[in-house]
């Protein structure tokens, strides 16, 4: 899965001649919250979200009155409270490297640019509906999570032995284990019970670690 696949194509938009009081409106009357700034010639060069454009703000503390407050966020544009270059991704990337410049800058969204212009912007909230998805949340099958070596085979040996009891696994995640040798693999899995998937997998010399069904409606 790509950036393109899960971003939000055309997105809202400010320029650095906005003011201040025009963002926050914006953004607190819109269900996102982060503003990708453009300047005069249709360029990216920032991005704002509604807790920066709170701390630019006056503190509830001024002993400023509320007219002086709003002469001053009206006076303020948003050219001047943006700093340093935009974190920038590009459609084809893959939607886990982007989700790791978002952890590696502690940042919540990415703009999206292509050929030097802005044609979306991908926020952590997209990366968690893709995790929810990936990992099958919300659907109600067993989920089962085994520790395998790390080696060829080890992956497929689970699989063969659900394909050989007529199970079909609905969602697959792999992750490290606490030693690098070791992989955990999360797995929904339909059409076998928890009694028969455990003893089946735990007689095939695979570790089941942890399982989980959601309680019946």
């Amino acid at each position: 899965m790509l950036v393109k696949d899960r971003m939000t194509p055309n997105p809202v938009t400010i320029t650095t001649d906005t003011s201040l009081k025009e963002a926050l409106d914006l953004i607190r009357s819109k269900p996102f919250r982060h503003l990708p700034v453009l300047d005069e010639n249709g360029k990216l060069v920032g991005i704002v979200t509604e807790k920066s454009l709170v701390y630019a703000s006056p503190t509830p503390t001024t002993t400023l009155s509320v007219f002086e407050v709003d002469y001053i966020l009206s006076r303020t544009k948003i050219g001047q409270i943006i700093h340093g270059p935009v974190i920038t991704v590009e459609p084809d990337l893959p939607i886990e490297e982007a989700a790791r410049k978002m952890i590696d800058h502690r940042i919540g969204c990415l703009p999206v640019v292509e050929n030097d212009e802005l044609v979306g912007i991908i926020s952590d909230t997209d990366i968690f509906r893709v995790f929810v998805e990936g990992m099958g949340g919300g659907h109600p099958s067993l989920r089962i999570t085994v520790l395998i070596p790390e080696e060829v085979g080890s992956l497929a040996r689970v699989t063969s032995r659900v394909a050989a009891l007529g199970g079909n696994i609905y969602s697959l995640g792999l992750f490290w284990g606490e030693r690098p040798q070791d992989r955990l693999v999360a797995f929904r899995l339909e059409g076998v019970d928890r009694e028969t998937a455990v003893r089946a997998l735990e007689a095939d010399g695979i570790q089941v670690v942890h399982v989980w069904e959601p309680n019946p409606a």
